[in-house]
């Protein structure tokens, strides 16, 4: 199932309500939701790409794209045969909790293990919108410096994950790894790090795992303190 883009229109003023009814959703559904976040180019669908290609054949896998203008990534995903839904936001530069429920209600009428949200490239914007998502990941490509976490530290601050991408380029640019490790750790010590190459299939191993650790701990039940002070602020008590 792939759908074609569809311009929606404006943040509601009950962008909250639709989080935290995303969230419930998801919960009853035992469905895994990672928000991707990143600046243009970083190689998120190229991620998406290799990530289908290794755990498809385990689990239920689906997505949604956010784009400005164009479907062209999620027609990517769409060849790889998962149910991709697609929302070009007319030059937003984030999506939103609305839109997102409007989507994952069509892709629930199948069952789910982990949505994708591939959100639109920028790491300004995305950072301040609660999706309903479990994890907010964000990629950095050594392309892109050393610099972006302390250009834009509030990303960086609430990501359970950093993916530095791209890593076959590392002996064609200057790009201090254990440098970025040290940035990241100062805005926050929970946030784990993992260097990757889509193109080579570094560290992509890694990242499945960690997804599939996510899944059995989200079905657990299991949340470590991070997860369980989020989820005190975002649900309501009984």
């Amino acid at each position: 199932m792939c759908k074609q883009g569809e311009i929606h229109g404006p943040v509601s003023g009950a962008d909250g309500e639709s989080a935290t009814r995303i969230r419930h959703k998801l919960e009853r559904w035992g469905t895994l939701m990672v928000n991707l976040i990143s600046s243009p180019g970083s190689g998120k669908t190229a991620l998406l790409e290799a990530t289908i290609s290794r755990v498809k054949d385990r689990f239920r896998l689906a997505a949604v794209e956010g784009d400005v203008a164009v479907d062209l990534d999620a027609a990517r995903l769409c060849r790889h045969g998962i149910p991709t839904r697609e929302i070009l936001t007319g030059g937003a530069c984030r999506l939103d909790a609305r839109q997102i429920g409007h989507e994952i209600g069509h892709l629930g009428r199948q069952p789910i293990d982990i949505i994708f949200v591939e959100n639109v490239g920028n790491l300004i914007c995305p950072a301040a919108y609660d999706l309903g998502e479990d994890f907010k990941v964000v990629l950095l490509s050594v392309v892109e410096g050393v610099d972006a976490p302390l250009k834009y530290p509030t990303i960086f601050s609430e990501a359970a994950l950093v993916l530095i991408t791209k890593a076959d380029l590392l002996p064609h640019v200057r790009f201090d790894v254990e440098r970025v490790r040290d940035r990241i750790a100062r805005l926050q010590t929970d946030a784990e790090v993992m260097v990757t190459s889509a193109g080579t299939g570094e560290g992509i191993d890694a990242w499945c795992r960690w997804l599939e650790d996510r899944l059995r701990d989200k079905r657990a039940g299991r949340l470590g303190p991070r997860e369980r002070e989020a989820a005190a602020r975002r649900l309501p008590t009984a």
